[in-house]
Formats: C-alpha cells, structure tokens, sequence
C-alpha cells in the first residue's frame, strides 16, 4: 500500500518526522477506511486546516461529471480505462492507489530524487520534506510555473514558510 503498520504510524512519519520544521502543525493527512471495501480509502491532505487535496475514486467519479462524462460514462471499468489511459502526471485528480503509489517511491528513493521525480504526488511529498533546504528551495522557485496547479500551493506554502 505504500505504507507499512497503521495509518496513526504513516501518519506520525509524514507529519512529525518528514515535515520540515517550518511546516509542522500546518500540515496534515487523513485517510478515512470503508469497512468491508479493503481498497476503498479516501487520502486528504490539508494546509492549515483547510483541505487542499482529495486521493480517491470519488474525487475522480466528481470530476469526470463535471467534465461532461455521464453516468454510463462513470462506471468502474471506464473509470479505471480512463486512469490507464492517463498517467498521474497529466491528471489533476488523483486515486487513493495514486497516493499510496507515490509514497512507496518518496520513502524508497533519495530526496534528490523524489524532488525530480516525474510523478508530482512524490513531488509533494518531497517538497514538504525536511531534508530540502533553502538552496534546493531557491533553484525550485522557478519551476513553480511548470507544476500543476493543485500542486503550486505545497510549493508556494515551503517558499513562505522559509522566507525565499
């Protein structure tokens, strides 16, 4: 899953452990389980207690109506073509396997790499890391543009939270 033990303990790594020190209490996660639906979880993440990103099929099923797809057009062989057939680094709305996924490469990798990895997800993770200092932060400001928008905030939040 991308994680291993409980939620409180991933959570615990990410948020007191990983979390740069300018960042803590300013960021957190939650997972929310489905009893009897073992791959069904919803991972929200949250910018001083405001939500700002939603991993899950239902965030997916929303926004493929709002893009004009019908209910015929939102069940759960079209929706899984429809996440085959477009990459985590195109889309804008992202799976709860999509987050699990870019955790297992953030925790499996160097934070060089992470922080130049193609997936953005494992970008956020990255950004948000404590092993980032302020000159990798300063080369980073000028690929804020190039990121995709749900992501820029992360990346606005670290620039402030250090002073760049």
């Amino acid at each position: 899953m991308g994680y291993e033990g409980s939620w409180s303990g991933m959570r615990k790594y990410l948020e007191k452990e990983m979390l740069a020190d300018s960042l803590k209490g300013r960021i957190r996660y939650f997972c929310t389980t489905y009893v009897g639906m073992d791959s069904c979880r919803i991972f929200e993440i949250s910018i001083d207690d405001n939500y700002k990103k939603q991993f899950s099929w239902d965030t997916l099923y929303a926004d493929m109506g709002k893009k004009g797809f019908d209910d015929s057009e939102r069940t759960w062989s079209k929706m899984r073509d429809y996440v085959e057939k477009n990459s985590v680094e195109v889309r804008e709305v992202h799976i709860c396997e999509d987050f699990c996924e870019a955790l297992a490469e953030y925790r499996n990798q160097d934070i060089k790499n992470s922080i130049q990895s193609d997936n953005p997800i494992v970008r956020m993770f990255a950004i948000l890391d404590r092993r980032i200092g302020k000159r990798t932060l300063k080369s980073l400001k000028d690929s804020l543009v190039e990121q995709p928008e749900w992501l820029k905030p992360f990346y606005l939040l670290r620039f402030e939270a250090e002073n760049l």
